[in-house]
């Protein structure tokens, strides 16, 4: 019988539901890349992500195989939490707040992408449908939050989701911008998309 530790990736991604322990020693192995990524950057070792998860390194490459299954699983989680993240804004805040909310989300979101862009862009060369798929994805949620304050007469008509995404994709890849000059930014985006009075 196998143990619980040697469940791959592509199992993970099945139908069939993980167990409890697998599930779990999974989501530390996320959470703990993505905290060593955001400290170390491209300098991240898998030693330091298996001690930070508080598990043994061949719990660690059983589950991710090659650094970059880690890199894939980080990036794959946190579009995720965004797609969750516009879902649950859209059933619990007003249209403009929820539009706010989703903006400062998803550039924390891509801040920490900065760290670790040179791996990001190989597991995109490995796996070009990762990009595609996740790119679509976020676009979607985007525009879930942004239709919604536009309806409600909150934002300006002629913008799309692409639109503020191309506004957002620069300021959150530049590796010389500092989180105040991000911060200032943003506020100009979110007065930009303001419906004219």
């Amino acid at each position: 019988m196998r143990e619980v530790a040697d469940v791959t990736p592509d199992e993970l991604a099945s139908a069939r539901p993980l167990r409890a322990d697998a599930r779990r020693n999974y989501l530390l192995l996320v959470d703990a890349a993505r905290a060593v990524f955001a400290e170390q950057g491209g300098d991240a070792s898998m030693e330091a992500i298996a001690k930070r998860a508080g598990v043994g390194i061949g719990t660690l490459y059983r589950h991710f195989p090659k650094r970059i299954d880690v890199v894939e699983a980080v990036y794959r989680t946190d579009v995720d939490g965004l797609v969750d993240l516009a879902s649950a804004l859209v059933v619990d805040r007003a249209p403009w707040p929820a539009l706010v909310a989703w903006l400062e989300g998803f550039v924390r979101y891509a801040q920490t992408k900065r760290t670790f862009l040179s791996e990001l862009f190989e597991a995109f060369e490995k796996n070009p449908e990762l990009k595609s798929v996740s790119r679509e994805r976020l676009h979607d949620a985007m525009a879930s939050v942004l239709v919604r304050a536009q309806a409600s007469g909150d934002v300006r008509e002629d913008v799309d989701a692409s639109d503020v995404m191309q506004l957002l994709g620069p300021m959150c890849t530049s590796p010389t911008l500092s989180d105040g000059q991000i911060e200032r930014l943003l506020a100009v985006v979110e007065d930009g998309l303001r419906a004219p009075t």
